[in-house]
């Protein structure tokens, strides 16, 4: 965590220490025009922000089931979520979540309507989740994946989910599939 003058708390898991433009060592200043401060590169006058990154992830539906996986790494080593991860330079949000699909548990998907946009002011991300139907691939585990498997409604295992977006996210689908109902 780190706390800035006239701020909030804003938690953090990587505070640059160097300018991303010049590798000049970063400073806190006060910006009189944001009113608050910021870490400033006083050599080449840049502000350095501390904005979230964006995960994108998919519940991917296929013969009434939706696909959860069992997370191999840390954070929550050996809970469930959605495939789900940071979207790369050069892809919107939806293909990063196709994507970050396919690399962890081998699955082509279409991805469709987004259920939510999922930010909290103690997290460092925001996780936007599609609906997505699963048209082809074959299904595998990697070194983020320890166990992947297909989920009824009523089979969610609610007490080990990862994280609170992937609690929330559920939650959503769920209303939103009882409206399709």
């Amino acid at each position: 965590m780190i706390k800035l003058e006239n701020q909030k708390i804003t938690p953090i898991h990587f505070i640059p220490k160097f300018c991303s433009q010049c590798g000049h060592p970063l400073e806190k200043k006060f910006i009189e025009a944001e009113s608050c401060e910021r870490l400033f590169c006083f050599n080449c006058k840049t502000i350095s922000y501390l904005n979230p990154k964006i995960v994108a992830g998919v519940i991917a539906k296929k013969d009434e089931k939706i696909f959860l996986l069992k997370r191999g790494i840390e954070p929550q080593k050996g809970a469930w979520t959605y495939p789900a991860g940071f979207v790369e330079l050069g892809e919107s949000v939806a293909e990063g979540a196709a994507r970050e699909t396919k690399e962890e548990i081998g699955l082509d998907v279409r991805v469709g309507q987004a259920i939510g946009v999922y930010s909290y002011s103690d997290a460092g991300v925001v996780v936007v989740v599609y609906r997505a139907e699963v048209i082809g691939g074959e299904l595998h585990t990697c070194l983020e994946t320890s166990e992947v498997k297909q989920f009824g409604a009523s089979e969610i295992p609610w007490d080990q989910l990862a994280f609170r977006s992937t609690h929330d996210a559920l939650n959503d689908w769920l209303k939103l599939e009882k409206e399709i109902e």
